[in-house]
């Protein structure tokens, strides 16, 4: 067996060394994959800020579309509550006294709407109470409409009871003027008539006699008579009966001490009396009625007239003449 010696080498082995241009290559695809996927990031970073800007526009311009939305129908159901109040007192009678809460509706709504980042939900509760005011204005309408409905038929019931009030009323009024008419007629039937006058002149002597006398002068005192004719439509009881005497210039003879006074015709006219007598009459009765006058000054010469006044009518009337004395009188 044969052994074969090879010589050995004085240099250690050696491992492949990579070239500088192999690490830049590397180095150099290191940076583009990073650069690239840094644009990437930037590109889709901005896409998405795009898209979320695109978003919120449309929120926004959709927010605004209805805001604007419930804006008009607010004003729209405002417009028809303030035709409803203006056109009828009853609807706005009826409204003042919801005033409360529609104003706090209203309020709440307007809140909203003025609110720049008001919340969907927030606008839908707003829809929701303009709902509410609408819904509530169609109840307004039909209770109005209601109560016009029962306003037109208390009007025509109202109207049937005037006509049947005015109806009654006329035949009252009717009878009232016959009533009155017959109780004139009687009235005025039943005023008394004077008759069968009798005026004298009386002289008063110191034996407490008396003379008849013509003249005047002489005269100290009036006695008048007269007779009440029979009157079957006068009733039984006290009649008033008032003396009128005219001196012969015409003037009144009246003096209050002596119980004379004022009395009213039917015809309105204010007239003096000189005597007021009451008579207890009897129904269908003649009677006489006697009456003394007696004043403080002398009686003149001439024709003194005596009137006599019942019911408010003259009745009768006599004249006496005194003339003036002569020396053999």
């Amino acid at each position: 067996m044969s052994f074969e010696n090879f010589p050995k080498s004085d240099t250690p082995d050696q491992k492949p060394v990579p070239s500088k241009t192999n690490s830049r290559l590397i180095l150099t695809g290191a940076l583009l994959v990073a650069l690239l996927g840094t644009w990437g990031y930037i590109i889709w970073d901005k896409n998405k800020n795009k898209e979320e800007k695109q978003v919120l526009t449309t929120q926004v311009a959709t927010s605004d579309s209805s805001k604007n939305q419930i804006q008009g129908e607010l004003n729209d159901a405002l417009g028809r509550l303030d035709m409803l109040k203006t056109s009828n007192s009853r609807a706005d009678s009826l409204i003042k006294t919801k005033d409360k809460d529609i104003q706090d509706l209203k309020s709440r709504v307007q809140t909203i709407l003025n609110n720049k980042n008001a919340t969907a939900a927030e606008l839908s509760e707003a829809r929701k109470l303009i709902a509410e005011l609408k819904g509530n204005i169609v109840n307004y309408t039909t209770e109005i409409e209601s109560l016009q409905g029962k306003n037109i038929r208390l009007t025509e019931e109202k109207r049937v009871v005037t006509q049947d009030r005015d109806r009654q009323r006329k035949n009252y009024d009717s009878a009232n003027v016959v009533i009155k008419t017959k109780d004139e007629t009687i009235d005025i039937g039943s005023t008394l008539h004077a008759s069968n006058f009798s005026i004298i002149g009386i002289k008063e002597r110191k034996n407490n006699k008396e003379k008849v006398t013509t003249t005047a002068k002489r005269v100290d005192k009036l006695k008048i008579s007269f007779d009440l004719d029979e009157n079957r439509i006068t009733a039984d009881g006290p009649k008033d009966i008032y003396v009128c005497i005219s001196a012969p210039d015409g003037t009144p003879v009246a003096v209050e001490a002596l119980g004379s006074g004022k009395f009213v015709t039917r015809a309105g006219n204010e007239l003096f009396f000189t005597k007021k007598v009451q008579v207890d009459y009897k129904q269908g009765e003649r009677q006489q009625v006697n009456v003394e006058w007696q004043p403080n000054s002398n009686f003149q010469t001439g024709d003194y007239r005596i009137e006599v006044y019942n019911n408010g009518f003259k009745i009768g009337e006599g004249i006496r003449n005194f003339k003036k004395g002569g020396l053999f009188s």
